[in-house]
């Protein structure tokens, strides 16, 4: 089924009913929604556009995502949402990669795309886009199940993004396991889009599509904590998918305030570990408005959920356990602890992560090396480390992967160290997280100079801002005369992270 049948649907059922905001003002309702998502899928299959071709979204949060998401779902061809943080090179090879035939985009992050990559570019603030939606809307494009329909970019230990393939089948499924296990959805609710739409927050939109809900694109463009307070009074209630150090924000503005959180319906947490005393500061303030959940791209948003009550619960003899733990697995699959051997293991056991069901991907896009690792009889090897006990908690211990997590987006060390060896006077680097009270952690680099060699950390930061995100670009530089390494000269980061936590 294609995704975009819910819109039809819904515009039919209700076709008054509000639907996309820009702040507090209203854009459109639901038949003017469908309306201008169907022009676009016609205007872009009018472009050449097929069933099965790519469509790059690089672009800020604003009720034209939607749009546009639904505007290639109605031609029958595939998302490619890009973060909008990247830096237009990263950007470029992910549209190079996965052979995106156009790419809408805001005037920021879009502006310098062209220079990265040769692909049409349409600026949803132009005169081309707004005639795109004033033509007549055919029907969504029939879609199976097993039919692409996103292509969601993540990255590995390589630092080289893997493209998920996330199917239509896949998508119902993770959107039909959210009411059942995250939170029930009514139409006078609003989805807030706070995170980035190319991720989370943006696999949220189709069940809120379908149920008829508002969907709020915030005026600043993305999180501030003042303004989610201020809009969930004018037109809560509101749902929203923070990362951990979101909330910890948010609380720190409500307190700062005296706010109570007014018109805050839900908050899903999610992307990062999450502080014990973080999320109980926010439940003693807001009350049980919180519920976690646990996934990847490779299972989008779908292995794991703590409830609202288990969260806000104090009561049970276990309840610190529970709270830190990332909850039971959702309705769509079954969770496992492997052991080396691949055998399941013991409540309490600790092994390797493993998922199964219909929101796991059938492959990565174009590496059949990566999907080999990836999945193994049926099962997705997470690459976390975690253990169950006997009452189904799932508890992640570990990350079996050097992944630093700040600000609830993933940022990959080799990336940044690939980067930073391209300059002349750096002999070897490493880079690794430190734990950060705001951003969860904090992105650090050791260097080693080649002898003789005195580049300095402003060197080092023109050389990342011209060739990364800057949200990736190190806090810290330490310029040591060694990396530690094991007898087969691989650098030790457990070491480094021990040293800075001792600092610490």
């Amino acid at each position: 089924m294609n995704m975009a049948q819910w819109l039809e649907r819904t515009a039919v059922m209700s076709p008054t009913a509000p639907a996309l905001f820009h702040g507090t003002q209203l854009v459109t309702d639901y038949a003017g929604f469908r309306a201008r998502a169907a022009a676009l899928g016609t205007a872009l299959r009018a472009q050449g556009i097929a069933p099965g071709d790519r469509v790059a979204i690089f672009m800020k949060n604003c009720p034209d995502y939607l749009i546009v998401l639904y505007g290639i779902w109605y031609a029958g061809a595939v998302a490619v949402p890009i973060n909008a943080k990247l830096h237009a090179k990263e950007a470029g090879w992910i549209i190079e990669n996965s052979e995106a035939e156009i790419a809408f985009v805001t005037p920021d992050p879009g502006a310098g795309l062209n220079d990265a990559c040769p692909v049409m570019t349409l600026d949803v603030t132009s005169p081309e886009y707004g005639a795109m939606l004033q033509g007549e809307g055919d029907a969504p494009r029939t879609r199976g199940p097993d039919d692409l329909a996103w292509l969601f970019y993540t990255s590995g230990t390589t630092g080289r993004p893997k493209g998920v393939q996330i199917t239509h089948g896949m998508l119902t499924a993770t959107s039909l396991c959210y009411p059942l296990d995250v939170d029930p959805v009514a139409p006078e609710d609003g989805a807030f889009y706070a995170a980035p739409m190319s991720h989370g927050a943006g696999l949220y939109a189709p069940i809120h599509v379908r149920m008829g809900a508002r969907h709020i694109c915030p005026a600043s463009g993305g999180f501030d904590s003042a303004e989610l307070l201020e809009t969930a009074c004018a037109l809560g209630p509101l749902s929203l998918f923070m990362a951990p150090t979101m909330v910890r924000r948010l609380t720190d503005e409500a307190v700062r305030q005296g706010a109570d959180g007014t018109g805050i319906k839900t908050i899903v947490y999610g992307g990062g570990p999450m502080y014990r005393t973080d999320i109980e500061e926010a439940v003693a303030h807001f009350g049980p408005r919180f519920v976690q959940i646990y996934g990847q791209g490779e299972c989008p948003m779908g292995i794991s959920a703590l409830s609202r009550d288990e969260v806000a619960d104090r009561s049970h003899p276990r309840w610190r356990e529970r709270l830190v733990s990332v909850g039971r697995a959702q309705s769509g699959v079954e969770i496992a602890i492997a052991g080396p051997d691949g055998q399941p293991l013991l409540p309490g056991e600790m092994g390797e992560i493993i998922v199964r069901g219909a929101p796991v991907m059938p492959s990565y896009w174009r590496d059949s090396n990566a999907t080999a690792k990836a999945l193994r009889d049926g099962w997705l090897m997470t690459g976390d480390i975690g253990s169950l006990d006997a009452d189904g908690y799932l508890t992640l211990q570990d990350r079996s992967k050097d992944v630093i997590i700040s600000g609830g987006t993933n940022i990959y060390p080799r990336e940044i160290e690939d980067v930073l060896l391209t300059h002349p006077e750096v002999h070897e680097c490493a880079v690794v997280g430190r734990a950060s009270a705001e951003w969860g952690e904090d992105v650090v680099a050791f260097i080693v100079r080649h002898p003789g060699k005195g580049v300095e950390p402003d060197a080092l930061d023109a050389l990342c801002l011209a060739e990364i995100a800057r949200f990736k670009r190190p806090k810290e530089y330490r310029f040591v005369a060694e990396l530690p390494k094991n007898n087969y000269g691989k650098v030790l980061k457990t070491d480094l992270r021990q040293m800075l936590e001792e600092e610490d």
